[in-house]
């Protein structure tokens, strides 16, 4: 489990941007993964893989502030409300196959909130 996690490939923890304050997401333009923190309760709150992950980042909260077609609403609830506690980092890959064989890892750790 640790050297999934703390796998140097990993960007540092930066705080979730509130697009309120006008703030902006560092997050690859292609493959990659990204992992959500809750800095307060220190859980892992959910992960997510995109072939923009710059893009796909951004159906991670509610509109009008978020966009994309996700119907997850618990989960863009879940970070909206707790926005100021959530820390988020990302990781690039090559292709898809890397990417969807990392996120599988991931996934069987089951040490997320949301863990789909």
């Amino acid at each position: 489990m640790k050297k999934i996690l703390n796998n140097k490939f990993w960007t540092k923890w930066k705080s979730f941007p509130d697009p309120r304050k006008q703030e902006y997401i560092f997050a690859p333009f292609g493959y990659g993964i990204y992992q959500l923190f809750n800095k307060v309760n220190s859980k892992y709150i959910l992960f997510g893989k995109g072939k923009n992950l710059a893009y796909r980042m951004t159906s991670l909260l509610p509109e009008p502030l978020g966009q994309g077609r996700r119907n997850n609403n618990n989960k863009k609830d879940y970070v909206l409300e707790n926005i100021v506690n959530i820390q988020y980092r990302t990781r690039s890959f090559k292709n898809k196959t890397e990417m969807k064989n990392f996120e599988d890892e991931l996934k069987k750790l089951r040490i997320h909130i949301f863990n789909t």
